[in-house]
């Protein structure tokens, strides 16, 4: 491994010394090739006219300025208006083309990220900071709007500038154009310099502001358990600390641009004025007429401005490179669970029939720390088996396999007949409904966190589903019924009610097999007889796995199957598991004598 490191980290200081991740983003931006067509035609209009304006002033000088020449004057004047004219139309018509393409690219940059994240397995999130991935969906992708936005219309602009300025002051003076000429590789080999270091440091800027927004978004989310340990000046503290990292960060960029822009400023234009000061010999020597030299200054002046912005702009292109090459990097993360090539169908008719074989399995952060070790467990069609046994033992990593989170590394899986690895994970997961211990409510109606079980459902469905999940009454109690928007994770609802809505979008989903992960552990005793009521019609006809503590919910299963440290110990009915005297009869004595 240490071998093939070094390789790997060259290839990676290459990369970074250049725009290239920049080109992941060509392809979004080359499917507007007629916006792009239309953009460089008034970028070219509108660069001829500004050139067209040192010409005129040559004219004007060297044959304009007398009493019977006024009527000359009058027609150059007249002619330099419609030239503006043409100048201020081209030009607004190149700012909104490659503004608004620029727009288009990161929304559709944005679209594709948050895509691709939504394809990524929970293995990727396992490990990765949300607040990190939310600052590379919005503040990079910010920064790219802005290079292919203003950056991309201010640098094809002048580089339009500098190339007709440099062919028209070629043009005027051969002899003046050389020494100009010559002086271009001393001003742009130190802008390239100093832009390898602007855009390291540019990196460096992004990734701690990152830092930041990760660790804001991490507190702001638990924000009630700060409050509680009054924890809010350690809060406040670490994130100043995160603000302050990433402030000295970024003025260490800024620093770095800014001395680039102070070399580049005056390397430019002490060249122009070496170039005039030899023209005016030239004047004097009456090899140059007043009104040529007039003219190669002002082309001259052209070309120094728009290399002096563009030295400006590859900052700030830098930059972008910096935030599309984190945004590739999220791009070129590759889920760790895919469909084969050729998947193999499921039956058309699904029957919930479902087989552990002598499956073993570790979490990928925790390889040396087995948690399932061959579990051998066939479930038949409609059959509801309950799954008990301490915390840790298991019983939820059965869920996540089942689900094709994650793939089991000894043994495998069979639902209908089919190896999950050999299924579309999508259509393994549209067949398994899921009601799990800390229900995910998001911040949106209730009637959408509902539809999340069924996108095509009516309003009819939605609120029968409600009804079954004894949720209908305290919707219909909100603000706004239905529509009423529920904060963010829920945070509106109490526990019993994040988790009846739920059960409500399992319900709609009416998969052929049900996953209870505690589904009637937030609710009161009265509600729990009245959603269990209703889990029990659900079940009917369904595979069903339950999951639960709360050995008194679990009695009426076909079978319970009971797991210590990831093994299968007893399997029966809760009458033939009591009178066996195991783990589960020392479990149920504990609780019944408690209730009791």
């Amino acid at each position: 491994m240490a071998m093939e490191s070094a390789p790997d980290t060259a290839a990676e200081a290459r990369r970074r010394r250049s725009l290239k991740p920049l080109g992941t983003l060509l392809p979004y931006a080359m499917a507007y090739r007629g916006r792009i067509f239309l953009a460089f035609v008034a970028l070219a209009v509108a660069s001829a006219a500004t050139l067209v304006v040192p010409v005129a002033m040559r004219r004007m000088i060297d044959f304009g300025f007398s009493a019977d020449r006024e009527s000359a004057i009058n027609s150059y004047f007249l002619a330099m208006t419609g030239v503006v004219l043409i100048l201020a139309l081209a030009s607004a018509s190149r700012y909104y083309l490659v503004m608004t393409l620029g727009e288009r690219v990161v929304a559709d940059v944005r679209t594709a990220v948050f895509a691709h994240l939504t394809e990524l397995s929970p293995l990727f999130f396992d490990t990765a900071k949300t607040g990190e991935v939310i600052s590379r969906l919005t503040a990079d992708t910010t920064q790219i709007k802005a290079a292919f936005g203003s950056s991309a219309s201010v640098a094809l602009r002048n580089l339009f500038l500098f190339t007709g300025a440099a062919v028209m002051m070629v043009v005027t003076s051969p002899k003046l154009s050389v020494l100009v000429l010559v002086a271009i590789p001393v001003i742009v080999l130190p802008l390239l310099a100093f832009g390898r270091s602007v855009r390291a440091r540019s990196r460096i800027a992004q990734d701690t502001l990152a830092d930041a927004s990760a660790y804001a978004a991490e507190i702001v989310g638990a924000m009630r358990v700060v409050q509680a340990f009054t924890a809010e000046r350690l809060a406040i503290g670490r994130f100043s600390s995160a603000v302050e990292r990433a402030y000295e960060a970024a003025a260490v960029s800024t620093r770095s641009r800014s001395f680039l822009t102070a070399i580049a400023l005056f390397l430019i234009f002490a060249s122009v004025v070496g170039v005039l000061w030899l023209g005016a010999q030239d004047v004097v020597a009456g090899s140059m007429t007043a009104g040529a030299l007039g003219q190669f200054v002002l082309y001259a002046v052209f070309g120094a401005g728009a290399l002096s912005e563009l030295g400006q702009v590859w900052s700030e292109i830098a930059q972008a490179a910096g935030a599309a090459e984190r945004l590739g990097e999220l791009l070129h993360e590759r889920p760790a669970i895919t469909a084969p090539a050729r998947p193999v169908p499921l039956p058309e008719a699904p029957r919930g029939a479902i087989a552990f074989e002598n499956v073993g399995f570790a979490y990928p952060a925790q390889p040396g720390r087995p948690v399932l070790t061959a579990i051998d467990l066939v479930v038949k069609p409609g059959e509801t088996v309950a799954i008990v046994g301490p915390s840790g033992a298991g019983k939820s990593t059965l869920f996540q396999l089942l689900l094709r989170y994650y793939d089991p590394q000894v043994g495998r899986i069979v639902l209908d007949g089919v190896p999950l690895p050999s299924a579309d994970p999508k259509r393994v997961r549209q067949r398994i409904a899921v009601v799990a211990q800390d229900p995910v409510v998001f911040a949106a109606s209730a009637r959408d966190n509902i539809r999340f079980g069924r996108p095509d459902a009516s309003d009819v469905d939605i609120e029968q589903a409600a009804r079954l999940a004894a949720a209908d009454d305290f919707i219909r109690a909100l603000p706004m019924g239905y529509d009423t928007m529920i904060g963010e994770r829920g945070v509106t609802l109490s526990g019993g009610q994040r988790q009846r809505m739920a059960i409500a979008r399992a319900i709609l989903k009416d998969a052929p097999v049900l996953l209870l992960d505690e589904a009637t552990s937030a609710l009161d005793s009265e509600s729990e007889k009245v959603v269990q009521h209703a889990l029990e019609g659900l079940m009917t006809g369904r595979t069903t796995l339950v999951i639960a503590h709360r050995l008194a919910t679990v009695q009426a299963a076909d079978r319970i199957v009971v797991i210590e440290d990831g093994r299968i110990v007893e399997e029966g009915t809760h009458e033939a598991l009591v009178a066996g005297g195991g783990l589960y009869a020392r479990l149920a004595r504990l609780q019944f004598r408690d209730a009791a």
